[in-house]
């Protein structure tokens, strides 16, 4: 059962627009977190010390995420998809906003970092429960036969939030002296937030249920506690997800945030260096994502993926050799080269874990094999990157860190079956799970 062409374009739209404002909040505070946030909520610390507690502050909402993961992935299970991200919508908007509004150490004192703190767990809830709800319901709606390119446009958020996000603060810190953007010009994005939220509340409200749960409830199957089901039923899934995930994260936060702090922190290079470089290669990610998603809808999801870890672990090792050339074309070549490998991993992710669990508790299953990786991979990765550096002055160390994340990743997808050709109606009735069908058939 599937949704009418339409009605699938419509979904994938809502869930594109949707996913890209909140990863814009994200991302906003990822980037505020290097630039801005050391020197207005921490400005007692010395320059390290304070970008790592800024740094730690954007790790709260990876813890965050799991749980919001389990919270809404109860409710996306229990009461639907479509209500459930309208919720997830709101509560992201609402905290990137009130960010915005948020008055520093001089005005507060030690309040202001703690209420900073919290804002950014409340923006973890929010994108805990989104990303399972947005990615589900594309691969719901749409033909059985595309759901690696449907399940994708949804990760096409992260690019487009980045990009979003990373070039208003670029534009605003070029724009303005360094005094005007530390004091104001950095708000002005957050504050844009509670204006874009209705655009993509106009959207989502338009959309129908996905028809897969529909079934689940017109049958009177759906789970009464989703996530103590999945525990009990799906812990191999649990597993492969989790750690199919982890490199993908520990990669991607390298490639987009410790780079921000290792070109203006190492190579006292100007902070649009870093920006632009990630920029190209984010931009390019819009259209390689849904590329490599429809091409796992050919080959599979594993050999898509796993081709993915091999070309991040090989071009970890040439990313910050070329990065200390301080050539810009040179480290943009580094972004963009690192994006494409990212992109070819991210594109069948979501089709990869989501179809991992049958229907009646994708929603949790999903959420939570996702969020939970996100605490171990890109919460600490810029954390850990910055602690390796700073004890053994190599970026050798950081390298060899994301080529073991990504060891762990190719572990996660060894362990998992191939998913593309599952006929999801089939776990409709019961938790039947996917046996394995071989290394990377």
């Amino acid at each position: 059962m599937s949704g009418s062409p339409q009605q699938t374009r419509r979904v994938i739209l809502a869930s594109l627009i949707g996913t890209s404002l909140e990863w814009y909040d994200f991302f906003l505070y990822t980037t505020a977190a290097t630039l801005v946030f050391p020197q207005l909520f921490f400005p007692s610390l010395d320059p390290f010390n304070a970008t790592l507690a800024s740094l730690t502050t954007n790790a709260v909402a990876f813890v965050a995420r799991p749980l919001g993961g389990i919270v809404f992935g109860h409710f996306g299970d229990r009461a639907g998809r479509k209500t459930v991200l309208v919720v997830t919508l709101l509560v992201m908007g609402i905290s990137t906003f009130l960010i915005g509004v948020l008055p520093g150490y001089a005005s507060l004192g030690v309040a202001a970092p703690v209420l900073l703190a919290l804002l950014r767990f409340v923006q973890g809830l929010g994108l805990g429960g989104e990303w399972g709800g947005a990615v589900i319901m594309s691969l719901e709606h749409g033909d059985g036969r595309r759901r690696g390119f449907n399940a994708s446009w949804p990760q096409v958020g992260v690019p487009a939030g980045y990009v979003l996000a990373t070039g208003l603060l670029t534009i605003l810190s070029f724009a303005q002296s360094d005094e005007a953007f530390l004091s104001w010009g950095w708000r002005v994005p957050f504050l844009l937030s509670g204006a874009l939220v209705f655009v993509g509340l106009w959207v989502r409200l338009r959309i129908t249920e996905s028809p897969l749960f529909a079934e689940v409830a017109q049958q009177g199957a759906k789970a009464r506690m989703p996530l103590l089901e999945v525990l009990r039923t799906h812990p191999r899934a649990l597993l492969s997800a989790f750690t199919a995930r982890i490199g993908v994260d520990v990669a991607f936060y390298t490639f987009t945030a410790y780079i921000i702090v290792y070109i203006t922190g190492q190579l006292k290079l100007d902070r649009s260096v870093a920006l632009n470089a990630v920029l190209i290669g984010s931009a390019l990610q819009l259209v390689l994502i849904p590329l490599f998603g429809s091409l796992s809808d050919r080959l599979g999801r594993r050999p898509v993926y796993f081709a993915g870890v091999v070309a991040a672990a090989v071009w970890v090792f040439a990313f910050f050799p070329l990065l200390d050339s301080r050539s810009f074309p040179l480290i943009a070549l580094a972004a963009v080269v690192a994006m494409i490998t990212h992109a070819i991993m991210y594109g069948p992710q979501a089709a990869f874990i989501a179809e991992l669990f049958s229907t009646r508790l994708r929603y949790s299953g999903a959420s939570m094999g996702y969020q939970v990786a996100g605490i171990v991979g890109g919460a600490l990765a810029p954390i850990i990157a910055v602690q390796l550096y700073q004890t053994y002055q190599s970026t050798l160390a950081v390298s060899v860190y994301v080529v073991i994340a990504l060891a762990v990743t190719a572990v996660g997808l060894a362990i998992a079956p191939e998913t593309r050709d599952l006929d999801l109606t089939e776990s409709v009735p019961g938790d039947k799970q996917p046996g394995p069908v071989g290394p990377f058939a």
